[in-house]
């Protein structure tokens, strides 16, 4: 009797190691089944589509409490990051604003108004010029943290800059007089040093490491248009690349020319070439006039969408006279197509965002422009 009972036992134990297996199987083929998730790491930012950034923006800016008034946008920091800047009386302070936040963070604070702010190609300098007064500008390069790492003195009128994209230690620095004529500089960071070019025309562009680009305008018999021409710096000789160009812009691996169209006047023509001057692009819009040349209204570049942002007038015809607005369009140089973003706009500065999804707009840059959603945002309060 016992022993059948023992028997009884383990049978039963059996059954239930047989059912506890059996569940165990079916659980495991059951999550084998399922579609594997990744767990996110601690390190591991959650990044916010390009289409639904401005459902997050912190807008508009609030200035911290006793920093002044607000004067001007700089430009972008990262494509969630702007800098900005606030006078208060004869001071000026340079703030970093993060749009998904809504906080401003001090970067740097001038004894003098500040005029104007460039802001490197790669984003990790700031020449920063202030006027302490009408003839005289001083010019401060910082880090974005905001270590001063240069500073000089420029008796001027006014300043122009244009950075070294191929190596940031170098700025050309135009000297303007009150009679605008002018000197042109090379400043390098690297050694504190100022060298004097000896160059007919104050806006320069680099199209190489060493290389620069003007138009050369003729300063005895003044033209409509003007032949652009290539200066290696430190040699004697030039190139003449193209004839007759109204302006002409430089990116990397990127020239964009403005020509008036040879078989109606009344129309720009637009050509995008590599280094080697092959045309990648081309296009056409109605073309304004001015008193004494014409308007080329203002534009953008984005290399990351290899996409090129321009406003357009709805027909040609005399700017003085001209009040139906302008529409902002977006070339895809890649596809060879375009796109109208919003209308009824007035031609004004623009600036691309790194990624290529937003614009600043307005002389101060006071807007914000998504270009996914085509709307417009004011950074400022009115």
């Amino acid at each position: 009797m016992i022993h059948l009972n023992k028997l009884n036992q383990a049978n039963s134990t059996l059954i239930l190691l047989i059912f506890i297996l059996s569940s165990l199987f079916l659980s495991a083929c059951a999550v084998k089944d399922q579609p594997k998730q990744k767990l996110p790491l601690n390190n591991e930012k959650t990044k916010v589509p390009a289409a639904s950034l401005s459902a997050e923006w912190k807008l508009p800016i609030t200035i911290p409490a006793g920093q002044g008034e607000f004067y001007k946008v700089a430009g972008w920091y990262t494509n969630k990051q702007i800098f900005y800047v606030t006078n208060l009386n004869q001071t000026s302070n340079l703030f970093l604003y993060n749009l998904l936040t809504g906080k401003s963070k001090l970067i740097y604070k001038t004894e003098n108004p500040i005029v104007n702010v460039q802001i490197s190609p790669s984003k990790k300098y700031l020449l920063v010029h202030t006027s302490p007064s009408s003839y005289e500008g001083v010019v401060t390069i910082i880090d974005a943290k905001g270590t001063e790492l240069l500073k000089k003195t420029f008796p001027s009128y006014d300043l122009g800059f244009e950075w070294n994209p191929y190596n940031e230690s170098k700025v050309l620095v135009t000297k303007f007089a009150e009679d605008w004529s002018f000197q042109l500089l090379l400043l390098d960071s690297r050694d504190d040093s100022t060298t004097e070019l000896n160059l007919p025309q104050p806006f320069i562009k680099w199209i190489r490491k060493d290389e620069i680009a003007y138009l050369n305008w003729n300063q005895t018999s003044p033209s409509l248009v003007a032949p652009l021409i290539f200066k290696q710096l430190g040699s004697e000789g030039d190139k003449t690349v193209f004839s007759n160009l109204i302006q002409f812009a430089a990116y990397r691996n990127l020239l964009m020319t403005v020509t008036v169209n040879k078989g109606d006047s009344s129309i720009a023509d637009y050509s995008f070439y590599d280094k080697e001057q092959k045309r990648l692009f081309s296009f056409s819009i109605p073309q304004l006039t001015k008193f004494s040349d014409w308007l080329v209204p203002f534009y953008d570049y984005s290399e990351q969408k290899k996409q090129f942002l321009t406003f357009r007038p709805l027909e040609s015809g005399e700017m003085d006279t001209y009040t139906d607005g302008f529409q902002l369009i977006s070339y895809d140089l890649k596809k060879g197509s375009n796109k109208l973003i919003l209308g009824g706009l007035d031609n004004v500065p623009i600036s691309i965002s790194p990624s290529g999804d937003t614009v600043l707009i307005g002389n101060n840059y006071e807007k914000i422009i998504d270009l996914n959603k085509k709307k417009s945002y004011e950074l400022m309060k009115e």
